[in-house]
């Protein structure tokens, strides 16, 4: 309908604008809702790849737990890769003496409760961890991979869980929080006394 008077063309700017600002704000709006879809595909297009991921830390939250179930039923784990981003999701979690949630965690409990995730239940204790599984050569290293060192006792006294290349994620009471570090580096080469394959990864 036309408006051919002054006075009702000025009583209907501000609707005129409030509409223009709507549709500005439902373009907006739009624009990243199509944003956050294409980062999730190419999230996505990544873990196809095999790529290890790299989350940023969520100390309080829970991670997803990637497990499937066999046609009879029985739970497998997720590779090895899954293992490792599930530990990389924890990384800022406190360090807590004899901790084993994302409250707080000490180095084993934190690898039963990787593992845990993924439908494998690690003992608590880490010479009991370092009986498990297979052992591999560190050449061989792959991630999801347990690391043991000795750090506070003879033997296996600390555990990680290898991400791949010369890195490994930790729980150390060094440091007070879930971490990132090198096998190579100058504390933690000598003291290596072993790795373990757990079934599965």
């Amino acid at each position: 309908m036309a408006v051919s008077s002054p006075c009702g063309r000025r009583a209907l700017e501000p609707i005129a604008r409030h509409v223009n600002r709507a549709s500005r704000d439902l373009r907006w709006e739009q624009a990243i809702g199509t944003l956050a879809l294409a980062v999730s595909l190419l999230s996505a297009a990544c873990a196809s790849t095999g790529a290890v991921p790299r989350p940023f830390p969520t100390p309080g939250g829970s991670p997803p737990q990637p497990t499937t179930t066999s046609r009879s039923g029985s739970r497998r784990s997720a590779n090895g890769h899954g293992v490792a981003g599930t530990a990389l999701a924890l990384r800022g979690a406190p360090y807590k003496n004899g901790g084993a949630d994302p409250h707080g965690f000490d180095c084993s409990g934190f690898t039963r409760y990787v593992f845990g995730r993924h439908g494998i239940t690690l003992p608590r204790d880490v010479r009991e961890q370092f009986r498990m599984g297979k052992a591999v050569k560190p050449d061989r290293l792959a991630a999801g991979d347990l690391i043991f060192f000795s750090t506070v006792a003879p033997g296996a006294s600390h555990v990680a869980i290898a991400i791949g290349g010369d890195e490994f994620v930790h729980a150390p009471s060094s440091t007070g929080v879930v971490r990132v570090e090198h096998l190579s580096a100058g504390y933690w080469r000598p003291r290596f006394v072993g790795a373990r394959r757990i079934n599965g990864n």
